[in-house]
């Protein structure tokens, strides 16, 4: 039962983190905030005009709010593979500098 207690818990802490950064990127630019977030016009007004109070009620909620937007496998193999390669770049590069030797200045 602790388990399950436990991924509750995540879930709602997961659904508040999600609301307020809707709300906060609706506030700074309703456009942006809607395209960022994938939300529709009566979605965003209804996320919009929630009282802090609504908000933390609705995050309690024991499902997930949100959602990951990956419906096409070539996107999102991309950016798996995208950051694979940058990541191997960086390891590479950081071992070229170390496999070189030192310069010494007489």
């Amino acid at each position: 039962m602790g388990a399950a207690s436990e991924m509750l818990s995540e879930i709602k802490e997961v659904n508040l983190s999600y609301l307020l950064l809707a709300q906060s990127l609706l506030r700074e630019d309703r456009a942006a905030g809607m395209f960022r977030m994938g939300l529709s016009d009566e979605i965003a007004d209804v996320l919009a005009n929630l009282s802090f109070a609504q908000t933390v009620k609705l995050a309690t909620s024991s499902q997930l709010l949100c959602r990951f937007r990956f419906d096409d496998y070539a996107v999102l193999s991309s950016l798996a593979d995208k950051g694979k390669s940058t990541a191997r770049s960086h390891a590479h590069s950081a071992q070229a500098s170390v496999e070189q030797p030192e310069e010494t200045t007489d």
